[in-house]
């Protein structure tokens, strides 16, 4: 069974930066794709950054440049850099198995001065 724990999230202030981080179980890792999704309140959910097995990566335009998404298969881990953090980043953030159906807790991120 796919778990999933994200973690890093909190409270920042406009401009500042936070790095999340997704470890993932039940799956061989490395030859999956992940990505970071998020949702604010009374918004739908929306994928803001994803990552291939191979490491290539593709951004929302409302986080490019801003965000970086990456990963260590050694650590079956994978990260969000958030940079220049606005209020509209406000969102519970969860991580994802591109092809799989589970979801993990998420983790909020608050951007408020």
């Amino acid at each position: 069974q796919v778990q999933l724990v994200e973690s890093g999230g909190g409270l920042v202030k406009p401009g500042g930066s936070l790095r999340l981080s997704c470890v993932a179980s039940g799956i061989n890792f490395s030859f999956n794709a992940m990505g970071w999704y998020r949702q604010a309140p009374g918004k739908q959910r929306e994928l803001v950054a994803s990552i291939t097995s191979g490491s290539f990566s593709n951004y929302a335009d409302s986080v490019k440049g801003r965000f970086t998404i990456s990963r260590d298969n050694a650590k079956n881990t994978v990260y969000l850099q958030m940079n220049s953090l606005t209020p509209e980043d406000t969102a519970v953030y969860y991580c994802k198995v591109l092809a799989g159906d589970s979801w993990g807790q998420g983790t909020q991120v608050t951007v408020s001065s």
